[in-house]
C-alpha cells in the first residue's frame, strides 16, 4: 500500500519534510516516473504531490464521447496507482523555489527536495473564449477534454438532426493534437446512419492551424479522409467567442496579414480549448518566458536548462513533440536514466528522440497508428504501411492500449516500442 501523510504524528510530518526524490503531479507522467525510479532503485526515498483521488485514463475519453467506453471505464482510484513504497502527500503544489529546493503545498507544508520532477500536466484555458464556459453543457456545446462532458458529447451525437456541427483547435500547443477530429470522424459516422440527418447536416472543421495535422506523412492521408467524407476544413480559424443563444461561434479567420471576424451557426459545438501550463509553474522561475508557460527543459535529457537537480515531461513540460501518454512513455526512461546520473555525479548519457504516438481514430473500426519522432519522420512499431487506415489498429486502439496504459505503463514497465506502440489520447 501507498504511504501517506494522513495521520502522521508532528515528527513524523518533520522528517517528511525532506524527499530523496519529489514528483509533483500523480498522472501518467508522475506515476509512470516513480514507478521506473522504484523498478531502478528500491531503495530510492521518493514522494509523490498529488490532491486527486481519482485517476482517468484520458486516452480513453475520445472513445466515450463516441459511445464505446462508459467514463468508468476509464478511472481508477489514485491510491490504487501509487507505486509500493512510494509517500502520496494528498496535496497541491502552491510554489516553486528551486534555488531553495523547495515546494509549498496547499496544505502549507514547505517540501525539500534533492531532485525534484514537475508533471503536473496542463491547464485547460476555457474563459479564453468568451462566453464558452457559461454555454458548455448545453444547447449542443461540448468537449471531450473535460471529463465532466464527454457524456454529453456522445448525447449531442445521438441527438444531433442537422446543420453545422463545428469541431475547433485553438492557436496554443494542446493534448493530443489528433483528438479534436477524432471525435468529428466518429460524429461523422453517426451522422450518415440517417439519410435525413446527413443531408442536412454541414461538418466543419475549423482549426487555427495551417494544415490538417503537423506531420506531413499522416496529413495527406486525412486530407483524404475529409474528402472522402465531405467534411470542410477551414484553416486559421481561431474560435474567439460562444454565442449560446443564438448558436454561433465566433471565429478570428487569418488572411494573409490581416485578421477578420467570421460567425458561424451551429447544432453542435466541439471546443478544444487553448492549453498552458498551470499558473503555479507558469509565474515560477521554471517557466519559459513566453507564452504558454512550460518547465523549459533539455529537449533531448528532459533535465531544467537552469536548475540541474530539477526534470520535466509530459504536457506541462517544454519539450517540443506532441502533449500525449506516448510521449510520456517515450521520456520516462530518459529521465529516470538521467536523473540517477545526475544523482551518481556522472554525465547525463540518455536521449530522448521525440517519439509520440497518436491513434488517428478516422471512423468506426479505423485507424491510421501516426508514430514520428523529433524531426518528423514515421518510427512504426508494426510491419505495415502506417498511413492505411485499419481495422487491426482499431482493435490497438480499443482494447490493447488501455490494458498496457494500466498494466505495463504506470507500473514502469520498459517500452517495448516494436509491436507494443505507446499509449496515445
Amino acid at each position: 500500500m501507498p504511504l501517506t501523510a494522513a495521520g502522521s504524528s508532528a515528527s513524523d510530518l518533520l522528517s517528511m519534510a525532506h524527499h530523496q526524490i519529489l514528483i509533483v503531479g500523480g498522472g501518467a507522467a508522475g506515476l509512470t516516473v516513480a514507478s521506473q525510479l522504484k523498478r531502478a532503485r528500491p531503495g530510492l526515498e521518493i514522494a509523490i504531490l498529488e490532491p486527486s483521488p481519482d485517476h482517468y485514463y484520458q486516452p480513453g475519453w475520445t472513445l466515450v464521447g463516441g459511445g464505446v467506453f462508459t467514463l468508468e471505464q476509464t478511472r481508477r482510484a489514485e491510491a490504487d496507482l501509487i507505486p509500493e513504497g512510494v509517500r502520496w502527500i494528498r496535496a497541491a503544489a502552491t510554489g516553486f523555489d528551486p534555488v531553495a529546493g523547495t515546494v509549498t503545498s496547499s496544505d502549507g507544508e514547505t517540501l525539500h527536495y534533492d531532485a525534484l520532477v514537475v508533471a503536473t500536466g496542463i491547464k485547460l484555458c476555457w474563459d479564453r473564449i468568451k462566453g464558452l464556459p457559461e454555454a458548455l453543457g448545453t444547447g449542443g456545446v461540448t468537449s471531450n477534454y473535460s471529463k465532466d462532458l464527454v457524456d454529453y458529447t456522445w448525447k449531442t451525437i445521438q441527438a444531433f438532426s442537422g446543420g453545422n456541427a463545428i469541431f475547433t483547435f485553438p492557436d496554443t500547443p494542446i493534448k493530443c493534437a489528433g483528438a479534436p477530429q477524432k471525435i468529428m470522424y466518429l460524429a461523422d459516422d453517426v451522422f450518415k446512419r440517417s439519410p435525413t440527418v446527413a443531408a442536412a447536416t454541414s461538418v466543419i472543421f475549423a482549426t487555427a492551424t495551417p494544415g490538417i495535422f503537423g506531420i506531413p506523412t499522416f496529413a495527406e492521408p486525412l486530407r483524404q479522409v475529409v474528402a472522402r467524407r465531405g467534411i470542410e476544413p477551414r484553416y486559421l480559424h481561431t474560435l474567439t467567442e460562444v454565442r449560446a443563444a443564438s448558436k454561433e461561434a465566433v471565429f478570428a479567420v487569418k488572411d494573409g496579414d490581416t485578421v477578420r471576424e467570421e460567425v458561424l451557426p451551429f447544432g453542435m459545438l466541439h471546443v478544444t480549448p487553448p492549453m498552458a501550463a498551470p499558473d503555479v509553474v507558469a509565474t515560477s522561475p521554471l517557466a519559459v518566458a513566453g507564452p504558454g508557460g512550460w518547465v523549459e527543459v533539455d529537449k533531448f535529457t528532459t533535465q531544467h536548462v537552469r536548475h540541474p537537480n530539477v526534470f520535466s515531461l509530459g504536457d506541462v513540460s517544454s519539450l517540443p513533440n506532441s502533449k500525449t501518454a506516448a510521449a510520456v512513455r517515450g521520456q520516462a526512461p530518459v529521465l529516470v536514466a538521467n536523473l540517477l546520473a545526475h544523482l551518481d555525479g556522472q554525465p547525463l548519457a540518455a536521449r530522448y528522440d521525440g517519439y509520440a504516438c497518436c491513434p488517428l481514430i478516422t471512423g468506426y473500426g479505423r485507424v491510421i497508428m501516426a508514430e514520428f519522432n523529433y524531426d518528423g519522420q514515421p518510427v512504426p512499431s508494426f510491419p505495415l504501411d502506417p498511413t492505411q487506415e485499419r481495422w487491426s489498429m482499431w482493435v490497438v486502439k480499443k482494447d490493447v492500449l488501455p490494458w498496457i496504459y494500466w498494466n505495463r505503463m504506470l507500473k514502469g514497465a520498459p517500452h517495448e516500442r516494436r509491436f507494443m506502440p505507446g499509449v496515445a489520447r
